[in-house]
């Protein structure tokens, strides 16, 4: 049996399924003698008084269940791997890396869980992201690219306090291993399974053809200076924060020292879940 007694709900309000299936969660938690600690939009669905704003849901919580996308798990799995917190994502959009579990799976993995199947989770570890005295945390990535009306960057890459490279390209994106799956594949850049020690940093359509992804250890210390002025270039943090990168700004990326639990399906393995997302089951 596991220890939880509170469980933060996180939903996608426009999600045409989730109300539905937050009654089905809520009735499945409160069943289990579980307390429920619903986001606002979720207590609203439900006619309920007491919802907290989605930031404050991991930290009042002993797990996190989202229920929406990939993008809204990311928008709280940075609080939930502070508060030490598992999330478990059920998947109501379309492709769902994250969020695998499915509508049907729910309460079969919440039981599982509860009764304290640890197979079900799967550690992920985070970067963190140094930046003019802020420390952020990333699940996915770390991103510095071009605005919609700026012309091609140019940036300095270092790695553990050395010279590595200068990249005239749209961006680069410096990833995790779950991250890989996201952003970065998109760009061209490998799959690596979650266990996999390394970071990534995939450029954005360079203007070297011959510059390509690159994986380095995971201890490594990757810092990404912007050389280019006169144009709007933004850092972004998992597709979800952010803000204007100036000439002269660097972010320093590392391993985070806290890792996200999240609980998967228990139906299907990471392979499984590739073959089924990208097409490969033939």
């Amino acid at each position: 049996m596991t220890n939880v007694r509170k469980a933060g709900i996180v939903i996608k309000p426009h999600a045409p399924s989730v109300e539905g299936i937050l009654k089905t969660v809520v009735e499945c938690l409160e069943g289990r003698g579980v307390a429920c600690v619903l986001e606002d939009a979720a207590a609203r669905r439900l006619g309920r008084p007491d919802g907290l704003v989605r930031e404050a849901i991991p930290a009042a919580s002993d797990l996190v269940v989202v229920l929406g996308g990939d993008g809204t798990l990311l928008s709280v799995a940075h609080l939930a791997a502070e508060a030490g917190v598992p999330v478990m994502g059920v998947n109501l959009g379309r492709l769902g890396f994250l969020t695998e579990v499915t509508v049907k799976e729910a309460t079969l993995t919440l039981e599982r869980f509860l009764d304290g199947d640890t197979d079900l989770v799967s550690p992920r570890w985070l970067l963190e992201a140094r930046t003019k005295g802020d420390v952020s945390y990333c699940l996915n990535d770390v991103v510095v690219t071009k605005g919609a009306k700026a012309r091609m960057i140019e940036l300095e890459i270092g790695i553990d306090g050395r010279d590595a490279a200068r990249l005239k390209a749209d961006g680069l994106i410096v990833s995790t291993p779950t991250g890989s799956t996201a952003y970065s594949l998109s760009a061209g850049g490998p799959i690596l399974h979650p266990q996999v020690p390394a970071i990534v940093l995939t450029p954005i359509c360079p203007h070297t053809l011959s510059f390509r992804p690159l994986a380095v250890p995971a201890e490594s210390v990757v810092t990404v200076r912007l050389l280019t002025g006169g144009e709007e270039v933004c850092l972004t943090l998992d597709g979800q924060r952010g803000g204007v990168f100036e000439q002269g700004d660097a972010v320093e990326v590392r391993r985070a020292p806290r890792d996200l639990r999240l609980i998967g399906s228990p139906r299907r393995s990471y392979y499984d879940l590739v073959k089924e997302k990208l097409g490969w089951a033939g």
